[in-house]
């Protein structure tokens, strides 16, 4: 039988005014990167793999858009910390 991995998430709102974009995509895939488990973004029952910017601009989130930041290992909280922190300060744009 194989083992479920119990997802960490954080739930935030896209505030700045071009939404999540390329240069957005990049700094998120840019921190993933440390990451030592999968990173993931969900928007709507829809999931793009953080490390990619092509699947993160996949989920054509507009300013406003609730999105959830999953991380599947504790040792990653701080990869989860830090995306959150960038998404609340609209990407530092």
């Amino acid at each position: 039988m194989g083992s479920r991995v119990e997802l960490i998430s954080r739930n935030v709102t896209i505030v700045n005014e071009l939404g999540l974009h390329a240069r957005s995509a990049g700094k998120i895939a840019a921190i993933v990167k440390n990451a030592r488990s999968n990173v993931w973004i969900k928007r709507e029952g829809e999931r793009a793999d953080a490390a990619s910017v092509i699947d993160i601009l996949t989920l054509a989130c507009a300013k406003g858009s609730k999105i959830s930041i999953e991380i599947e290992e504790p040792a990653d909280l701080n990869i989860l910390n830090e995306i959150e922190e960038l998404v609340k300060q609209g990407f530092r744009e």
